[in-house]
Formats: structure tokens, sequence, C-alpha cells
């Protein structure tokens, strides 16, 4: 299977149990896969960012986000397959492609998210990088530690 940044992925059940981080989302939720992730392709390393459709849920933490610092670039709602979806980039995690279930599809055709939100989604992620570097993790998840299992595994 080709891995292409812009789509959304599902995640096998034994990366949880290889990584053991008990700050991941869980995988399945009353019997279904989920959550689906958007994947954004860094070399051998994906990135997945979860989506979610519990929207009053995080309506409300983005909500009290602003109040707090007067924006929220977090978690954004946008519309996927025309319906609102939660971009949950706080709980973003690396890796392998080896770990990819299947591509999320809607009537059997993979589901592409539109380019000027991958931009965006893109856009903010590498914001969230950079703010690692310089000390301000907004990451749920040991990005490092996980980003390192995953290139240990590839030696």
């Amino acid at each position: 299977m080709e891995i292409k940044t812009g789509y959304l992925y599902h995640i096998k059940d034994v990366y949880f149990d290889i990584v053991n981080d008990e700050n991941l989302m869980q995988n399945h939720e009353k019997g279904k896969k989920r959550p689906t992730y958007f994947t954004i392709k860094d070399k051998d390393i994906l990135w997945f960012i979860p989506i979610s459709s519990k929207i009053d849920k995080y309506r409300k933490i983005i909500d009290k986000k602003q109040e707090k610092y007067g924006f929220c670039n977090t978690i954004i709602i946008r519309k996927i397959a025309d319906e609102d979806a939660a971009i949950l980039l706080q709980n973003a995690f690396p890796t392998l492609e080896k770990y990819i279930d299947h591509v999320h599809t809607v009537d059997g055709i993979p589901l592409k998210v539109p380019t000027d939100l991958q931009h965006e989604i893109k856009r903010l992620f590498k914001n969230m990088l950079g703010l690692k570097k310089r000390g301000t993790n907004l990451f749920f998840t040991d990005i490092d530690n996980l980003k390192q299992k995953m290139l240990d595994e590839l030696k």
C-alpha cells in the first residue's frame, strides 16, 4: 500500500501494544476502528494526527483555550467529507508504514483531505514541532521517545 500525505488511515492495534503509551488515544470505541488519522509522510516516519467526530467536546476545549490564551491552534474544527471534524494536532504521534491497517474510504474511495486544509494542518503541525524544539511542548505524548522507538525499528 502506498501511504500518502493528506489521506486518512487507520492504525493496527499492535502499534499501541508496542509503544505502550497511555497518553495515546485509544484505537477502539464501541467496536469501531477509531479514530481515523490524517497522515503526514516525513521520510520513513509517518505522523498521525487523530480526527474526531466529537465536535461538542472539542469545541468546549477550544473555547477554554481561546479564553485563556486568545487562540487555539492545537485543535481545529473543519469540514472533512462534508462533515465537521475535530483535528487533534495535540494528540499527534509518529509511526511506521507497517502499522497502517488500511486507508479510510467513503464508498470504496480513499478519503483525501482538501488541499487547503492539508496545508493548514501541516503548517500548524510544523509550528508545534518548532515550538517543541524551543522548549514549549504542546503534544500530549512523548513524540521524541516514540519517534526514537520507530527509528530503532528501522535499523
